[in-house]
């Protein structure tokens, strides 16, 4: 396991600002030795929470070109049949994964081929589950196209405490299934457009695991 370089600056400040306050308690209330110690635990508990935040695990990542990979960890929260309306301007199916701020945030691509669309939105922050944070929340699109010239759809959301999004994919890009694409902060969502004739493997309440995972597994020819 490493740590995502998106964590640097602010496990750095966070460690700062830990030790000034231990420092200062220590300094200024000599004698209140167990405020100390609690101060100190709460202080290593809360650091600990912060770099877990930003683990990169190692994994046996999938590679296949027939088959859609979660791109994220977390909960599938939606599974249905929707109107595209950004990009395909028809129907899809829909597979949302909602993240916790526990989850392993790091965001994967989940299909080999070309970057054919990408759009960053700037918008609200509605809590992830919310039915509009796909369309009303910042967020971003990006449509990847595989050799096959099947098109998959993907969207990083922003939710009520995910307030920045990273991206590393720009349309033209050719990029490699099960590599990262991005990374969100702190809680959040992303979702997942297939064709309909596209077979699901997950269920409502299965947990992913980002880059392992299979979603679904797309039609032959």
């Amino acid at each position: 396991m490493t740590l995502h370089k998106e964590g640097f600056t602010i496990m750095g400040v966070t460690a700062l600002i830990l030790f000034l306050i231990n420092w200062a308690t220590w300094y200024l209330l000599p004698e209140m030795e167990g405020l100390h110690l609690v101060i100190l635990i709460l202080s290593v508990i809360f650091f600990f929470l912060i770099v877990q935040f930003f683990r990169v695990p190692t994994r046996m990542v999938t590679l296949d070109e027939t088959r859609v990979v979660a791109p994220c960890d977390g909960k599938v929260v939606v599974i249905e049949e929707v109107v595209e309306s950004e990009y395909f301007q028809g129907p899809r199916r829909q597979i949302s994964i909602f993240m916790s701020p526990l989850n392993v945030h790091v965001n994967w691509n989940p299909i080999s081929g070309v970057v054919q669309y990408f759009k960053y939105h700037p918008g609200l922050y509605l809590v992830a589950w919310h039915p509009k944070s796909s369309t009303d929340n910042e967020r971003t699109t990006t449509v990847i196209r595989t050799s096959q010239g099947v098109e998959i759809l993907f969207r990083q959301i922003a939710g009520a405490v995910a307030r920045r999004i990273r991206w590393y994919v720009k349309e033209g890009d050719v990029v490699k299934q099960s590599t990262q694409m991005g990374f969100i902060k702190f809680g959040s969502r992303v979702d997942v457009f297939v064709p309909l004739d596209a077979e699901i493997k997950v269920n409502l309440n299965d947990k992913t695991i980002g880059s392992v995972t299979i979603l679904a597994e797309l039609a032959k020819g």
